[in-house]
């Protein structure tokens, strides 16, 4: 049992707003009520840091040197990897393969999602367009046949959380109405569909674009394309990837303006180097160089996923883009939490919500983590 903590003087976020001197009351794995310390709880004084919700990824594919399409010590060390840079609660993604290898490695990530190990499976592909298919198999691509996405979605025994479609290939519009049907999220993503098309998508039921801007034709002014539906509507919460290397600020900046805070969802789209380093590596069947932290895949040179964690994303969206810490939290923590039907339990510093907190300093560096009340990275507060 997580022993009752009391974190004082740091500067806290709510969902009311930011606390200067504020305090976290830690009892056992939850948050409690304020002036509900027990007497022997142990006293943290965080002055001069922040404290946040822990963050909360819904597209991440590995870390560590390590793969959510691998086996379960795999899976693990990905999982470590993240939480030990403030990720606290995950979506394991897949990417594109043989759909008898999908429903295995469904089955596996199912199991850890039952031991609460990770929130959820992510399937990335196959249901995506050649024309836009990134870092993914062109050989192993289909249409998204409604019977073939309910294949996954039976094989991850009720932890299917989102499958990324290109939906306006045959079969998209129904499967997206059958992923509605089971609640689970159906994306537009890896995508050619035109403004049209995907209007009728998100008619249909779909409801995160998967990191939008990439994978997916620009915006024309005769062609407005998919980046324009899948802002305009309320409805839509869209994923960014903010490293520096996935999009140029101003479209970070077009986002926020015009989707607003409430509706933007910061992930990784993590691959194996993440936190790990350059050098080459696996991203399903495709090979990846990883140089100076892109990574791309060796034939053809397409970006491949991202070496990004969520304390570099926030930390750059505080000082780089200037972007208030308020809206940087609900991106990072209360969106994704709220889109997973999780926000009972995550992704705020709520009384009877679980004590999942980040601390940074004053830069926004990370210095400590705690996940369930436990210490994942112990505070360094000197």
């Amino acid at each position: 049992m997580a022993a009752s903590k009391v974190l004082t003087g740091a500067r806290v976020v709510l969902p009311t707003g930011i606390v200067d001197g504020g305090r976290v009351i830690v009892d056992g794995t939850r948050i409690a009520d304020p002036g509900t310390a027990a007497a022997d709880a142990e006293t943290i004084d965080a002055t001069g840091h922040w404290l946040v919700p822990g963050f909360v990824d819904i597209h991440n594919h590995g870390g560590g040197g390590a793969s959510f399409s691998g086996t379960a010590d795999e899976v693990m060390t990905a999982v470590r990897t993240h939480r030990a840079h403030g990720s606290t609660t995950l979506v394991a993604s897949t990417v594109t393969d043989d759909m008898g290898i999908l429903t295995k490695q469904a089955g596996l990530l199912s199991e850890l999602a039952e031991q609460g190990e990770i929130a959820g499976v992510h399937f990335e592909g196959p249901f995506i367009s050649p024309c836009r298919k990134g870092a993914h198999s062109e050989a192993l691509l289909r249409h998204p046949d409604p019977a073939e996405v309910r294949k996954l979605i039976d094989a991850a025994r009720g932890h299917a959380k989102m499958v990324t479609l290109a939906t306006e290939l045959p079969g998209g519009i129904d499967s997206v109405r059958l992923l509605a049907e089971h609640g689970v999220i159906a994306a537009i993503g890896h995508t050619d569909a035109t403004y049209e098309q995907t209007v009728e998508a998100i008619d249909a039921g779909a409801t995160v674009a998967t990191h939008l801007f990439n994978a997916m034709p620009p915006v024309g002014h005769r062609a407005p394309g998919p980046i324009t539906a899948l802002l305009e509507d309320e409805r839509v919460t869209v994923e960014l990837i903010n490293d520096g290397v996935h999009l140029h600020p101003a479209a970070l900046e077009l986002a926020f303006h015009h989707a607003g805070a409430a509706r933007v969802a910061f992930i990784t789209d993590a691959m194996d180097a993440a936190g790990i380093g350059d050098g080459r590596y696996m991203l399903g069947p495709l090979e990846v160089e990883v140089a100076e932290g892109v990574a791309r895949l060796v034939e053809g040179g397409s970006i491949a996923g991202s070496t990004l964690t969520l304390d570099r994303a926030f930390q750059r969206a505080v000082t780089v883009d200037r972007l208030p810490v308020e809206d940087v939290v609900a991106a990072l923590s209360t969106n994704p939490a709220r889109l997973l039907g999780l926000d009972d339990r995550v992704g705020s510093l709520e009384p009877g919500k679980d004590a999942d907190l980040v601390v940074l300093d004053q830069d926004f560096a990370l210095k400590g983590v705690l996940r369930r009340g436990e210490w994942v990275v112990d505070p360094q507060l000197g």
